[in-house]
């Protein structure tokens, strides 16, 4: 099943300026969500977290089976203090 995946501006502009080889990583984890290193976070969010080495993509399910919107891409030390 393919979801449509939506970035949030921030996310782009952040990718932009990591080098190529960490782009293509983020770009191709994100590619193949539902799956890989993925877990839901704690508390009353209902977002969710893919890990691709040090860094970390937080996402949220707006139609279960439809979109997927990234909200925050940054390394493991900054992403949770953003939420």
């Amino acid at each position: 099943m393919r979801y449509k995946i939506k970035y949030e501006k921030d996310c782009l502009k952040y990718l932009k300026k990591l080098d190529r080889n960490t782009q293509v990583r983020i770009i191709n984890a994100i590619s193949q969500l539902p799956f890989g290193d993925v877990k839901k976070l704690q508390g009353d969010i209902a977002d969710y977290r893919l890990r691709v080495a040090n860094y970390r993509i937080v996402f949220s399910k707006v139609d279960e089976h439809i979109l997927i919107s990234i909200i925050i891409i940054a390394p493991r030390g900054e992403v949770y203090k953003r939420l």
